[in-house]
Parts: C-alpha cells; structure tokens; sequence
C-alpha cells in the first residue's frame, strides 16, 4: 500500500493559494482515478482505492500546513506504512514556477510542513514530490506570497504541471523513484 499526502490549508480562503498546490494534486489524482477523498479521520480528508494497479491512500490533512506531521504520523500509524511507502506532495519557493522534483529524502529546506512530518516520522527519508511555485518577488513577504493565489497569467503552467504531478505520481507507483527522478527532474 501507497499513501500519497498533498499539503495544504484546509478552507476556503486558502483554496486557490500557491500552499495549497499539494491539494490540487490530490484533486487531480480523485477526478482521474476516481478514488473520492471524503472520509474524516487523522486530522484529515482522505480515500483509499486503486491507482494505477496499486492500492493508496489518498490524503489532505486538515489542520493547518506547520502542523501535517499530526496528520501523516497518524495515517502512518494506522495502516502500519513505512516512510518509503509515503509520498509527500508540496509546494517549493526553490524550484521555478512549474518545474517538479522528486527525492527518496532529503532536508526540509525551510518547509514547516515537511519539517514537521519529518519530526514526527524521526527521519528525513521520506519520498517527496516538490512542487515550484516560484520565489516571492523581491520585498513580499514568503508568509503572504504563499498564502496568494496564483497569478492569471500562471494558472495555465500550473494546471500542467499539477497534470505533469498527476503522471508522476502514477510512474512512482509503477517504476519506483529512482527511474521516475531520472525522468522528471
């Protein structure tokens, strides 16, 4: 079993925001395989099914974004899932608008989502799938650009690359991490 979490802040105001990217994938993964993220429990939305040939778990935590490592540890707990059967997916200031990454592990780089699911989980080898939404521009605070919505003008590179996430996440499943870092980053 796969579980596959999407960060982001639950309710309305913050639907459209750069944070809330990982949701947006899990959205996309529902309407795509049909695995409806309904069900409350662990702090959080979420949906077990099949995606490509593979039983997951989908998930969205519904707690606040610094806080998902309660969500996560929770699910974990529960269905007894090793980190390396969790794949993460966020947000990244680093990574230009649109561009994806995937890591078998690695630092927070100063996300407090993934630093607290790595807390809590007491590893940093967590598989993840990072999302670019690009550097705040020059005087706006990180705060107040990651709680922004997109821009008009970048809504069209971000339906694709949550559409690129979505082909992701599917050849992690099916090829592992290795061969999908070799073909996505």
């Amino acid at each position: 079993m796969h579980c596959i979490v999407g960060l982001g802040n639950p309710g309305q105001e913050y639907g459209n925001t750069r944070h809330n990217i990982g949701f947006r994938v899990i959205d996309a993964l529902t309407e795509a395989h049909g695995i409806p993220v309904q069900r409350r429990r662990f702090r959080s939305l979420f949906g077990k099914g099949i995606l490509s040939g593979h039983q997951v778990i989908l998930v969205k935590p519904q707690i606040f974004m610094n806080n998902s490592g309660q969500s996560v540890d929770l699910v974990a707990r529960f269905y007894e899932l090793d980190p390396s059967q969790l794949l993460i997916v966020y947000d990244d200031m680093a990574l230009e608008l649109g561009k994806l990454r995937v890591r078998p592990g690695g630092s927070a780089a100063g996300h407090k989502g993934m630093r607290d699911i790595m807390d809590r989980l007491r590893t940093d080898q967590i598989p993840r799938l990072r999302l670019g939404i690009g550097a705040a521009p020059s005087g706006q605070d990180a705060r107040n650009y990651v709680l922004s919505p997109f821009k008009r003008g970048e809504e069209k590179v971000v339906e694709d690359m949550v559409a690129e996430a979505v082909r992701c996440v599917r050849m992690v499943l099916d090829d592992g991490l290795e061969a999908t870092m070799n073909r996505f980053n």
